[in-house]
């Protein structure tokens, strides 16, 4: 159990749709245990498993000081929405008012294999649906309006971290991950 580090946009992990889980073992509840330790080390409200370069449907939230996890979750979806601001701790300091619906309920698997549903308001609703996006492969930036995404891109290429990758030639930082991957060589 450790602290992973966080990959960046522009890692093609972030953008690859996730596995499911298809085995509740010590490596998953070691999985879990690493996203945790990550997030609030960042800090952050959430993490999923592609942030540190494992394709498997998992995440992680610290919500009003309540940890959670979710593995291989589905989600229920309010039609009424909320507008918030929004950030990723795959896109250092960038934030932005984005769309999400106002109620979720999700439902999965805990680390043992349990069905567990969650039901969630504004806060915890906005990083449920986040963490789903990612184990999708949709970033929040994609949740944006046309005009939000092209000032978000235009501070994206102007922060220091995205200058600094592209100065050193890298368009993407990828790792090897300390977990098994499935064979993606991720």
């Amino acid at each position: 159990m450790s602290i992973q580090p966080i990959r960046l946009f522009g890692d093609p992990v972030l953008v690859t749709p996730s596995l499911p889980v298809v085995d509740f073992d010590k490596e998953l509840r070691v999985l879990v245990s690493d996203l945790t330790e990550t997030m609030l080390d960042a800090p952050g409200a959430g993490l999923a498993a592609p942030q540190i370069g494992v394709p498997l449907r998992v995440f992680v939230w610290d919500i009003d000081e309540a940890l959670g996890h979710l593995i291989n979750p589905t989600l229920d979806l309010s039609e009424d929405l909320q507008e918030g601001e929004e950030g990723c701790l795959s896109f250092p300091e960038l934030r932005y008012s984005t769309p999400r619906a106002f109620r979720v309920v999700a439902k999965g698997w805990n680390m043992y294999g349990e069905p567990i549903s969650v039901e969630g308001t504004e806060l915890l609703a906005r990083a449920l649906q986040h963490e789903t996006d990612h184990l999708d492969g949709v970033l929040f930036i994609d949740r944006l309006t046309k005009e939000d995404r092209k000032s978000a891109m235009k501070e994206i290429r102007e922060s220091e971290w995205f200058g600094l990758r592209q100065q050193s030639g890298l368009s993407a930082e990828i790792r090897v991950s300390p977990h098994y991957t499935f064979d993606k060589g991720l």
